[in-house]
């Protein structure tokens, strides 16, 4: 009996969607791109964090430690407004500080910063650098069997879906950090999945003999991969130094590291979780040696003194000094953050119509309200906001998880991933601040794409007429999570963050 009818499933249908032409695909993806640029540096707000042009500027300098605090002059703010930056005794007489975050994005601004200076602007080189990642979203989508409109839209919910939309548009330091890890990171899934078609299939779409084998590595009854298992394969090792770069611009990161166990070239398991060991071990190997050269310790103490700074004026959040900087004390409450916290609702400039009465708003300026000063009854809370509400299409997840959980090896990786640095992440006393949405879910996102697309894809395959009502559905989350993100986008800005 057919395996597919044996455990009660309708079969799927055996061919791949087609996929458009070379010149179209890259056409598209270019588009894509400009598009991204356009929004992202139209919607471009002017802004004075800059700590790794300061950092680039102290490598040029042969220091580590970046000039701090520098008071403002000449029209130049200076730095001395940095809340974050642990000042440390020097030798030179100048006054120094280090900055606790991983230094890759102040190494890719070392050549900008040696030709301008610090009239380097920052933000407008990781705009551009954000606009890539969408073609870089477009790239791996590219290498998934889906319908050529379901990528369309899901690189539309990536670049202005999601809050990547205000990373890459503010483009201040810790939105550096996040720009550039995503595109790492993307990078690394691209090459990974590459070399390993297979892992975004289920079990029951492949041929009975191939079902059980890994790419490469032939009928495993019938060969041993012995020896060859220790022999890295240069695809995933490849996979493997991009994801550890991804993790020395955003260090939580490392917990997708599971994903290149299950996905990538070189055949077995093993093989693949070895190959794209070595190559992650590279630049984290070097991020430990910069910090305990630079610091004497293996864990930046930067982020102590920050944990402590914080805890001591920003109120609005609970924070425990006798706790640890990453406790499970603090799940609760970042939970809360990450899928319940609202937006702020100001019932006093409620028109009439709607039944309260108020100073400032009526009839047709309920909805200016939304996006202007005159009429603010609704604004994005600067503590941020559930995923669900800013990003509603991430419930297209779970159709992926529902009809390929256990069967897809591309889907229990990334969903995986998605899980580990999700819960790192709120283990952390800080989930951000002064910020529209989550931020800390671009740590996560080149995963939760590609379960986004797999879940749009599964809903598109099941076209018959009484799906058609979910395609529409799952369109329409899209929709309204863009038109969200622009909201969130409008009001940020607005409100100076």
């Amino acid at each position: 009996m057919d395996r597919r009818v044996a455990q009660g499933r309708s079969q799927p249908p055996s061919a791949d969607p087609p996929a458009p032409s070379p010149f179209v695909a890259i056409a598209v993806g270019l588009g894509l791109v400009v598009i991204a640029l356009v929004v992202y540096t139209v919607s471009h707000p002017f802004r004075y964090y800059d700590h790794f042009e300061w950092q680039a500027l102290a490598f040029l300098e042969g220091k580590a430690a970046i000039r701090f605090p520098v008071e403002p002059s000449g029209g130049s703010p200076g730095n001395a407004f940095f809340q974050d930056v642990l000042p440390v005794p020097t030798t030179d007489g100048v006054p120094r500080g280090l900055i606790p975050f991983p230094p890759l994005p102040a190494v890719l601004l070392v050549p900008f910063v040696a030709l301008w200076g610090h009239a380097t602007d920052g933000q407008m080189i990781f705009a551009i650098l954000a606009a890539l990642d969408v073609g870089l979203a477009w790239w791996v989508l590219g290498r998934l069997p889906l319908r050529t409109w379901v990528r369309v839209a899901s690189t539309i919910f990536f670049a202005f879906g999601t809050v990547f939309w205000y990373a890459a548009q503010i483009g201040t330091t810790w939105y550096q950090a996040h720009v550039l890890a995503v595109g790492l990171a993307l990078a690394a899934i691209g090459v990974a999945i590459g070399g390993d078609r297979d892992a975004a299939r289920d079990e029951d779409e492949l041929p009975d003999d191939e079902s059980d084998a890994h790419p490469g590595e032939g009928d495993p009854g019938k060969r041993s991969p012995g020896l060859r298992s220790l022999v890295p394969d240069r695809r995933q090792f490849l996979a493997g130094l991009l994801f550890g770069l991804a993790c020395t611009s955003r260090l939580t990161v490392v917990f997708a590291a599971p994903f290149f166990v299950l996905v990538g070239s070189g055949g077995s398991w093993q093989r693949r979780g070895l190959s794209a060991a070595i190559g992650a071990g590279i630049p984290i190997g070097l991020l430990a040696v910069y910090n305990v050269v630079t610091t004497g310790h293996l864990i930046h103490p930067g982020y102590e003194y920050l944990y402590r700074l914080e805890a001591g004026f920003y109120l609005p959040l609970h924070y425990n000094l006798d706790w640890a900087i990453e406790d499970p004390r603090y799940l609760p409450q970042n939970f809360a953050i990450m899928f319940l916290s609202t937006p702020v609702f100001q019932p006093t400039v409620v028109p009439s119509a709607l039944g309260t009465g108020g100073p400032l708003c009526s009839g047709p300026d309920v909805i200016r309200g939304l996006f202007i000063r005159d009429c603010p009854w609704l604004l994005p809370r600067d503590t941020g906001m559930s995923v669900l509400l800013t990003s509603p299409a991430y419930l297209l997840v779970l159709p992926a998880l529902r009809w390929g959980y256990g069967h897809s090896r591309l889907v229990t990786g990334a969903a995986l991933a998605i899980v580990l640095v999700a819960f790192f992440n709120l283990m952390h006393f800080s989930q951000g601040w002064v910020q529209f949405g989550y931020r800390f879910s671009n740590d996560f996102v080149p995963w939760a794409l590609l379960l986004v697309a797999i879940g749009l894809e599964r809903i598109a395959r099941r076209g018959r007429r009484r799906w058609l009502s979910w395609t529409t559905v799952a369109v329409s989350l899209i929709v309204a999570s863009v038109a969200i993100n622009l909201w969130g986008v409008v009001w940020a800005d607005a409100l100076g963050w």
